[in-house]
Formats: structure tokens, C-alpha cells, sequence
């Protein structure tokens, strides 16, 4: 069974309602993104940074997986699927894909501002007061800038194993993620589906682009590998 390897990132999960990282008006409007997803802005002002992600959380237990995240879960079927992402919904999860790296963190979970490896599965609001185990206040589970991508090893060692790359909702201009293209076999054919892509014909050997939303594209994806 040949391996699929699907890096996604925020225009999967837009169908959904869920608010892109770069639209004007997106997730990030109205902050300073460092205030609100960097140590010091946790440090400096802890109470912004958890109503932010806080709302974020109320919002993602609104919405539903959309067709392209039922798509990829379908793949499944017929290929070993593992899907990266870059975002930090559940929306993969929540339509059957059962392998899925997440990236930048995940936001249904917590962890210990001490131990980055005590987490915790949360759906409620996170708050000054709420401690891990050990006592120690509790924190978003998201990669903010400046800190190290921890799962980053690990998805260069899946993309390492593709037969078959797929790009859905991410411009390949955010680091690390965007370096992932550059670990594949040669001659991996790559699949490559955004409504304005940001790459060429050119980009890559054996790239085929598909100008369209992800739920669609998908769709055409999916008629392409003949499934």
C-alpha cells in the first residue's frame, strides 16, 4: 500500500468557519501576534493571552469538519495516509483521519508551564489558577514564536517516507513547515491544492497543481489517484 503524505495548513480548515493565520480579517486581528503567542507576551500580560485562546477553543467546538477533511480521512482506504498540520483544530481527528502530526500545538489541550510533556485534554476555559499535578499554572498547548517546534523531527521522518506528497491551505512560506517539501524522495509526486497558489509549475519536479478550495480540490484529488 503506497504512502501518502498531506500537509495542511490553515485554508483546510477556512471551509469550516475557522479564521485563517493571514487574512486581513483573521485570527490574529486586532493584536500584536507577539501579545498573544510568544513567552513574553504570556509572561507580560497571561490574562489576554488566555481570554485570546479561549475564545479560540469556544469557537472550535462550533464548527465541523468540512468535505476535504472527510476526503482525506476517505484516502485512507486505499493508502497509509499521514496527515502534518499546521493548525491547531481537531477538525482531522474529527472526520477519521487517525494519524495526524500536529505542528504548532493543539488547542483541546493544555500543559504545565514546567513540564512541556504534562498535557492535558481541555475544553473548557483556561484560566490564572488552574494548575497541572504538580501545582504549576497551566498553559496553551500551542508552539508560539520563539519556541522550539518539538514534533518537527517527527514529520521530517514521515515526509522522509512518502510516496506521494499532497499540500492543501498553506502558502509554503511559514518555517519550519515549509522546509518539510524538501525531505521527500526524488521524483515524489507532489499534489499541490490552493485557490491562489503561491507556487509554479516550476516549483518542483513532478508538482500538479490544483487551483482550487479544499473541499473541491480534494474532491479532484481524489479522481486523480483514481480512488
Amino acid at each position: 500500500m503506497k504512502k501518502i503524505v498531506v500537509l495542511t495548513g490553515a485554508g483546510i480548515s477556512a471551509e469550516s468557519g475557522v479564521k485563517t493565520f493571514r487574512d486581513a480579517g483573521g485570527l490574529w486581528e486586532g493584536h500584536n501576534v507577539m501579545e498573544v503567542a510568544s513567552p513574553k507576551g504570556f509572561r507580560d500580560n497571561p490574562e489576554l493571552v488566555f481570554n485570546f485562546y479561549n475564545q479560540r477553543r469556544r469557537q472550535l467546538l462550533e464548527v465541523k469538519p468540512n468535505k476535504a477533511h472527510f476526503n482525506l480521512a476517505k484516502l485512507a482506504t486505499n493508502y497509509h495516509v499521514e496527515i502534518i498540520t499546521q493548525n491547531i483544530d481537531n477538525l482531522h481527528e474529527s472526520a477519521g483521519s487517525k494519524k495526524v502530526t500536529h505542528l504548532h500545538g493543539e488547542l483541546l489541550k493544555v500543559r504545565s508551564t514546567v513540564d512541556e510533556n504534562l498535557v492535558l485534554d481541555w475544553e473548557k476555559d483556561l484560566n490564572l489558577g488552574d494548575l497541572c499535578s504538580r501545582g504549576n499554572q497551566l498553559r496553551p498547548h500551542i508552539v508560539w514564536f520563539g519556541e522550539m517546534v518539538p514534533m518537527l523531527d517527527k514529520a521530517i521522518e514521515i515526509t522522509q517516507t512518502a510516496d506521494i506528497l499532497v499540500i492543501i491551505g498553506t502558502s509554503m512560506q511559514v518555517y519550519p513547515a515549509a522546509s518539510l517539501v524538501n525531505f521527500i524522495k526524488p521524483n515524489t509526486p507532489i499534489y499541490f491544492i490552493d485557490p491562489k497558489p503561491s507556487v509554479s509549475k516550476n516549483s518542483f519536479s513532478n508538482l500538479t497543481i490544483i487551483e482550487d478550495v479544499a473541499s473541491s480540490g480534494t474532491d479532484k484529488l481524489i479522481e486523480l489517484l483514481n480512488i
